[in-house]
């Protein structure tokens, strides 16, 4: 392609309203523009960059056995009450009623694809003998992003590979997990990523396997704890800890139980500071309904509840913090006065809070709080949980390093659903016995856009974006340094033609236009090949070839430029 016949329009300046390094760039460098909040055109450069990662997504699935389809992106409401996930999406799902004649349908925009996949095989699968399967389509999904911000990190519109698995059982269902995790491992290498597999918190419904890939990056809006000593990762709802239950600390301890007055005082920070002590001196307790029952939740002052870890202590499908009224009824106290002490609801304990001694806590009054409280002795701890946030420092539940954290941007998610959707949608199959059961399924999910943003995020420098060979928009970019010049566009279109029919994707700058103008525009659109073909060089037979993710520029033979840069190119992408 020649620079004067495609549409890149690159900008010198930073855009005002663009926060991070991938939305900027994208812009300045003529990937996409905005149409609105949350909705951006791609343009030819940032398409064909878009077009490569979904052949390499396509690629791989297809290698992993998972075959394509194409979905409709208009969806019946009616699905997604049937699964309960009209109000579990609340505002996110785009939904709206049309009149067809005289009657009226209301439609949703598909923000995913569980409930028309589980729908269509329910109308198509019968016998376990057309089992296991995998199915995926690459497709835009739509979903009313409140916040829409980061360019097209986070918007309303966006494109996705979507998979499911189909299976009899969770021999089946974990077989084709495994697939999809080393599929998407294998495509994260290949677009260039530098990318974490983490353990990812599933929910009540996401069966005991469920992991993110992210890409680390100091914007990203994700938290990533792991250990560099053995590499365990997860995502700060799933991370665990390796603390372990300790000895009661205050079980010896001689300070007598006392109430204090705190009035108006419900917050760990406020009593804290009216005691003169650490936070970390405090116990918390939360109290929460687990399946419909309260339960209370102890937890050192300065610590945040994890309600992942709280949920599998506790073996419950549903938890939420409890109402006003529930508090009252089991404390005797409105919100920020409950304590252990005579609770009239059972309760848990994380680690860290046994060790504490002669701690405060609520009193279970209004405007009173105990000090000098100690676990196993005012109050009875049998067994101890990690019930809390990971944080850094806390040691690693693998090996005997550190948890630290990362910052990272999501691109991919692969889950086990089970059964929640096929049992919904009455998806089944007949055994070897004609006996019904509900299809087992998996989901695996790719931000196709968000592969683009995260190379943009990640792979640049002071000067613009430098691509990895295998998304690049194009392979080489070939710069004549002087269009006017008859030799020099001889020799110029040579490569070109020579490149296209050795099946190079190449940009040619033939725009008229100072050298120095086509260098920084080249540097900004990142290329990751560059061939200059004028000047000094043209004199002695030579033009230069230079990588732009650096080093010094080669001085190839006019006559071997093809050859070499085409060698160069295969070289570079079977590498990767």
């Amino acid at each position: 392609m020649r620079w004067s016949q495609t549409l890149i329009p690159t900008m010198k300046e930073v855009p005002s309203d663009a926060e991070v390094p991938s939305h900027q760039l994208m812009l300045r460098a003529g990937l996409i523009r905005q149409l609105m909040a949350g909705a951006y055109t791609y343009l030819p450069l940032g398409y064909r960059s878009i077009r490569k990662a979904a052949d390499i997504i396509r690629q791989e699935m297809d290698k992993a056995g998972a075959v394509e389809l194409f979905m409709p992106a208009l969806q019946p409401i009616d699905l997604f009450e049937r699964t309960g996930r009209k109000e579990a999406f609340g505002n996110v799902l785009i939904n709206f009623p049309i009149r067809r004649r005289e009657h009226e349908l209301h439609m949703a925009l598909g923000p995913t694809h569980e409930e028309v996949v589980t729908d269509l095989m329910s109308k198509l699968i019968n016998s376990y003998r057309q089992l296991p399967i995998t199915v995926y389509q690459i497709q835009t999904k739509f979903r009313n992003e409140e916040r829409p911000r980061f360019g097209v990190l986070r918007t309303s519109e966006f494109l996705m590979k979507d998979a499911y698995s189909f299976g009899t059982s969770v021999e089946q269902l974990d077989e084709s997990y495994q697939k999809m995790y080393d599929a998407y491992c294998r495509i994260y290498a290949r677009c260039g990523l530098e990318y974490i597999p983490v353990e990812a918190e599933s929910g009540p419904i996401g069966g005991d396997a469920s992991h993110e890939f992210m890409i680390p990056a100091e914007n990203g809006e994700d938290s990533i704890v792991r250990c560099e000593s053995c590499g365990y990762a997860a995502n700060l709802e799933r991370a665990d800890t390796g603390r372990k239950q300790p000895e009661l600390a205050g079980k010896s301890s001689t300070t007598e139980v006392a109430t204090v007055e705190t009035p108006g005082m419900g917050s760990i920070e406020a009593v804290a500071e009216f005691l003169k002590i650490e936070t970390s001196q405090m116990i918390k307790t939360l109290i929460f309904l687990a399946d419909e029952k309260p339960v209370g939740v102890l937890l050192r002052g300065d610590h945040e509840a994890n309600e992942g870890k709280i949920r599998r202590a506790l073996n419950v499908t549903e938890l939420e913090m409890a109402d006003e009224e529930t508090i009252k009824n089991v404390t005797g106290a409105p919100v920020g006065f409950a304590g252990p002490t005579s609770l009239k609801c059972a309760f848990i304990v994380d680690h860290d809070v046994a060790a504490i001694v002669d701690g405060v806590t609520g009193a279970n009054e209004v405007d009173k709080h105990l000090t000098g409280v100690n676990p196993g002795r005012d109050f009875e701890v049998q067994e101890t949980f990690d019930l809390r946030d990971a944080e850094n420092g806390d040691p690693c539940p693998r090996c005997e390093g550190t948890l630290s954290f990362v910052h990272g941007i999501e691109v991919g998610h692969v889950f086990k659903l089970g059964t929640k959707y096929s049992s919904a949608l009455e998806a089944e199959y007949l055994d070897e016995k004609e006996k019904r059961h509900p299809l087992i399924m998996g989901c695996y999910g790719i931000g196709v856009n968000r592969i683009i943003a995260g190379l943009a995020e990640t792979c640049h420098d002071e000067n613009g974006l430098i691509w990895p060979m295998t998304v690049a928009p194009y392979e080489v970019e070939l710069i004549p340094l002087n269009v006017k010049d008859d030799d020099v566009m001889k020799h110029a279109n040579s490569i070109y033609e020579g490149l296209l029919a050795a099946g190079v994707d190449v940009l040619m700058d033939d725009r008229e236009a100072r050298p120095g103008f086509k260098f920084k525009d080249a540097d900004l659109v990142g290329i990751p090949l560059r061939v200059v073909v004028g000047g000094k060089g043209l004199k002695d037979g030579i033009a230069e070839v230079k990588w732009r993710k650096g080093g010094d520029a080669e001085r190839i033979p006019l006559a071997d430029v093809t050859n070499h840069v085409a060698e160069l190119v295969r070289e570079e992408k079977n590498r990767m």
